[in-house]
């Protein structure tokens, strides 16, 4: 799951991010209003954490302009706002959920695990792809592969966008690079944008 956390506590945005990303959740952190929309525009999110009191603008306002935007992502407000108008106001324009300021960060998580639960589906391109079933479907239509390229793609697909060393890959082809470079050519022309590190290993880029 891809987090958007909008906060201009530095501290505490970090200690959310460090306990998210033990949790295998990807955070991105934007410290205002403006940088919050920036990411918006350059990236999906599948849940927003939305502070309310920020230094350029209302956190209420952020939601409502991004859902008079078409945007659809549920969106948890964390505030020191515990006043029953301004808890309405938030759930009037969209919010899931809503955590009073103290708060122990391990409750956000308990928050997020309950009402927006994952199934290890990674989503690349109109494939998708689960990491506990090894199944890949392109238009929900299951794709057969053959066993060393199930296991060469999950490998690529744990590591997206990050460098998987050739030498964990060589292992799966019994340490043959012609054999390996046929398996990368073959994901290749299914449409997967595998980059070559020369020398290193492979990027799978989602």
């Amino acid at each position: 799951m891809k987090i958007l956390l909008l906060e201009d506590d530095y501290n505490l945005a970090e200690v959310i991010k460090e306990v998210l990303t033990l949790e295998n959740y990807e955070v991105d952190i934007a410290n205002n209003a403006d940088e919050a929309y920036k990411l918006t525009y350059k990236n999906k999110y599948d849940l927003y954490i939305f502070d309310i009191n920020l230094p350029d603008e209302n956190g209420l306002d952020v939601l409502k302009n991004l859902k008079d935007a078409d945007d659809t992502t549920p969106t948890i407000y964390i505030s020191a706002l515990s006043d029953i108008s301004t808890i309405a106001k938030a759930f009037e324009i969209g919010a899931n959920d809503y955590l009073k300021k103290p708060f122990d960060v391990e409750e956000l998580l308990i928050r997020i695990k309950a009402k927006f639960p994952t199934e290890d589906i990674i989503k690349i391109k109109d494939f998708t792809y689960n990491l506990t079933t090894k199944e890949l479907k392109q238009n929900d239509k299951f794709i057969s592969l053959g066993s060393i390229l199930k296991e060469i793609f999950h490998k690529l697909v744990l590591n997206r966008n990050k460098l998987t060393p050739k030498n964990i890959l060589l292992e799966i082809v019994d340490f043959s690079d012609s054999s390996l470079r046929v398996h990368i050519n073959k994901l290749k022309k299914m449409g997967f944008d595998i980059k070559n590190v020369r020398g290193e290993g492979y990027i799978l880029e989602v």
